[in-house]
């Protein structure tokens, strides 16, 4: 028996934590939200944000790229992938295909290269951060056989506490944080990359603009 995506959110809704203000009785129907849990502070290591976020990366499975400029990004992607003509969500990568944002996102399985623009990275663990507004198509990050992310050092936070304070994190219809390309290891201890998502994972140091 199925049941409609508005029947169930009424659910969610029912069984959620409310509070009660003082001049309410339960049987009332006005109630406050219950309010989240303090986001705690913890310290951060000191040293080079993005020498940490590189290691990290790198320990991930991740790689790394360094270029000057938005010009040099064409010869660096002929040279990463030969005869491969990637598809990019970010107007920096010129010579590569701009992404339908109206296509459909299962048709991107046959998608070699996919180019996107991280809004953020984190040093505490080589992610970075990236939403609905930088993919263009959710799928782009997943069903494209190698990821390429231009990050621009200045847009490094120093821990995941950091990030969950940044106004872009509430106000992102989707958000997520990638580390290094897809990878398992459940099968036998070996540990296999591409498994359920992306076979590699660049990140190129590019600034804004």
């Amino acid at each position: 028996m199925s049941t409609s995506r508005e029947a169930f959110l009424v659910h969610v809704r029912a069984a959620q934590r409310v509070v009660l203000r003082d001049d309410e009785h339960p049987a009332q129907g006005a109630r406050e939200p219950f309010p989240l849990p303090v986001l705690p502070v913890f310290e951060t290591p000191s040293g080079d944000r993005r020498e940490r976020f590189g290691n990290n990366l790198v320990a991930m499975g991740g790689k790394l790229a360094t270029l000057d400029n938005a010009q040099a990004l064409a010869g660096w992607l002929a040279e990463r992938f030969p005869g491969v003509t990637p598809v990019t969500a970010t107007q920096e990568a010129a010579s590569a295909q701009p992404l339908d944002v109206l296509r459909a996102p299962a048709s991107l399985h046959d998608v070699d290269v996919g180019i996107v623009r991280a809004r953020f990275g984190v040093a505490e663990t080589g992610s970075v951060w990236l939403s609905e507004r930088e993919y263009g198509v959710n799928a782009l990050g997943y069903l494209v056989q190698h990821l390429v992310v231009l990050l621009d050092p200045r847009d490094i936070v120093d821990g995941l506490q950091d990030i969950y304070r940044l106004p872009d994190f509430a106000s992102a219809r989707y958000a997520v944080l990638v580390t290094g390309p897809s990878a398992t290891a459940d099968i036998e201890g070996v540990l296999i990359q591409g498994a359920q998502g992306v076979r590699s994972l660049t990140v190129v140091w590019l600034p804004r603009d």
